[in-house]
């Protein structure tokens, strides 16, 4: 996918979140070690029905596959999601995301969100060798963030062995320019999904469809109806050694039309024509392809099922 620049300033489009207080580790800064160093602190109150930002979890190391575990008991309701995205920090998709699902995940739920600090789009599942440097930033209009001197895989590591993290679920995007079809394994959008589901944790990447301007708000409704589909799952007590990562792409309607609808699908590794998975989306069509690629760019969202590692 194409890189786009990091932007350290960011206007979300929706009424702002009522921040909490935030403690994503004891230090301002830090390396992550081999060794995790957990660091656990109390979430702040927030409105009824309103995501706090913070680092804490319910206890729960990973959250089961996203459908087929047990459901949730009443009292277990809140959930903590990561959010993270290979545009870095700052990146208006991912403070888009980080507002938007705030306002759905209800009472007691966190949102906590750990970024590279520069634009690593194209970087697949890609780590560092050695020791990984993240520091507490304000680089955003949103909450302040933990950006990793890392890839995105990186990041996610960082926010589970470093900084304590337990997710209900973890969130890569919104990314800028799909990621689907043949280019899954270069994009840094899955590679961070990846990390996670490696460790059990369910993993949603989202990205929305490459165009002249970049509307998020159909990404964001997906997302929020995604989680209410899956909230029972996402709290379940299951824990998988590895689980599905769930690949969403939206299309770029810029050019006129909406978003035909939501198609799940399977994933296509090899296309005739590999430039296809790149190309601008047709909203306003009126054809209804049956594989991953063609419903796309006729104006389709599209979820697949792909595996943690490539």
């Amino acid at each position: 996918m194409p890189s786009k620049p990091v932007r350290l300033s960011v206007a979300i489009a929706s009424t702002a979140l009522l921040l909490g207080a935030v403690a994503c580790r004891p230090e301002d800064t830090g390396t992550a070690a081999p060794t995790p160093n957990t660091a656990a602190t109390t979430g702040a109150t927030a409105p009824p029905g309103t995501a706090t930002y913070g680092t804490t979890g319910h206890g729960r190391a990973g959250a089961g596959p996203v459908t087929g575990g047990p459901t949730a008991s009443p009292a277990d309701t809140a959930l903590d999601v990561l959010v993270t995205s290979d545009d870095g920090v700052g990146s208006a998709g991912m403070e888009a995301i980080a507002e938007g699902i705030g306002r759905v995940l209800g009472d007691g739920s966190t949102v906590q969100i750990v970024a590279p600090a520069a634009n690593q789009s194209r970087t697949g599942g890609r780590t560092s060798d050695g020791p990984v440097n993240y520091t507490k930033s304000d680089a955003s209009n949103g909450p302040p963030v933990t950006e990793v001197n890392g890839f995105p895989a990186d990041a996610v590591n960082v926010a589970l062995d470093d900084l304590g993290m337990k997710p209900d679920l973890v969130i890569a995007g919104i990314h800028e320019g799909q990621s689907l079809g043949p280019d899954v394994d270069e994009s840094g959008t899955i590679g961070a999904a990846r990390a996670a589901a490696q460790r059990g944790i369910p993993a949603l990447a989202v990205s929305l469809g490459l165009g002249d301007t970049y509307d998020y708000a159909p990404a964001v409704e997906l997302v929020q109806n995604w989680i209410s589909k899956n909230r029972a799952s996402l709290l379940s007590d299951t824990k998988p050694r590895q689980t599905m990562v769930s690949n969403l792409n939206v299309p770029n309607c810029f050019a006129g039309g909406k978003v035909r609808g939501l198609l799940e699908m399977d994933t296509e590794p090899q296309i005739q024509d590999p430039a296809a998975a790149q190309q601008l989306q047709h909203c306003t069509s009126t054809n209804t392809p049956g594989d991953e690629v063609g419903s796309f760019n006729a104006g389709y969202a599209t979820i697949t099922r792909l595996y943690p590692r490539p």
